[in-house]
């Protein structure tokens, strides 16, 4: 990555394009007020609202602080170099943005090209063994499809065993999942609104 005394600079190799839109998608997402985050940053309202608009840049401490707040790896912020006219439309896999882990032995990554949408798709690998430690709820309704392995997910505690194949759907209720076997799991995740 290339950067110039600490700041990100705009560059097709660097962060991705829709980094002011990924970062409004977030923010409201997560229903923080544009005077709320720019409290935490302290930073000015009127700064956050162009770094939104792609009008100024945040720089590597701002943007870190930015990901903190909005629970999200800063990794999501940068890209590998595609061709431009990839950007926005095309995801190869060697190219996914990663999401991060919030969780041990789960890993994400983007399969949506950018936050712009109603929506987003992620792709998890659940490790053998892995599991959510703590029951959690988000204001999403969300779609999911096993694509490889078997997981298991609670959902307002009733248990259901799944493997390959098989869908399930969340709309806020509370839920918590286990990988209780020897090989990951591979699911797919329609997402609305995007959280990551």
């Amino acid at each position: 990555m290339s950067f110039f005394h600490g700041a990100i600079m705009r560059d097709e190799n660097v962060t991705v394009s829709s980094l002011g839109a990924d970062i409004r998608s977030l923010r409201k997402s997560r229903r923080i007020t544009l005077a709320d985050l720019a409290a935490t940053l302290g930073r000015s309202v009127g700064w956050l609202s162009q770094v939104e608009r792609d009008l100024s840049y945040p720089d590597r401490a701002d943007l870190a602080r930015i990901a903190q707040a909005l629970d999200v790896s800063i990794s999501s912020f940068f890209k590998v170099a595609i061709p431009p006219e990839e950007e926005g439309h095309i995801v190869r896999a060697h190219a996914r943005r990663p999401i991060g882990s919030r969780t041990e032995g789960l890993t994400e990554a983007l399969l949506s090209p950018d936050l712009t949408d109603d929506f987003e798709v992620i792709h998890s690998v659940f490790a053998p063994h892995s599991f959510l430690p703590e029951p959690l709820s988000r204001p999403t309704q969300e779609v999911c499809y096993i694509i490889k392995g078997k997981f298991e997910i609670a959902l307002d505690g009733q248990h259901f065993q799944l493997e390959a194949g098989d869908s399930f759907r969340l709309r806020g209720q509370q839920f918590q999942w286990w990988n209780k076997h020897d090989t990951p799991c591979e699911i797919v995740w329609v997402i609305s609104p995007p959280i990551y």
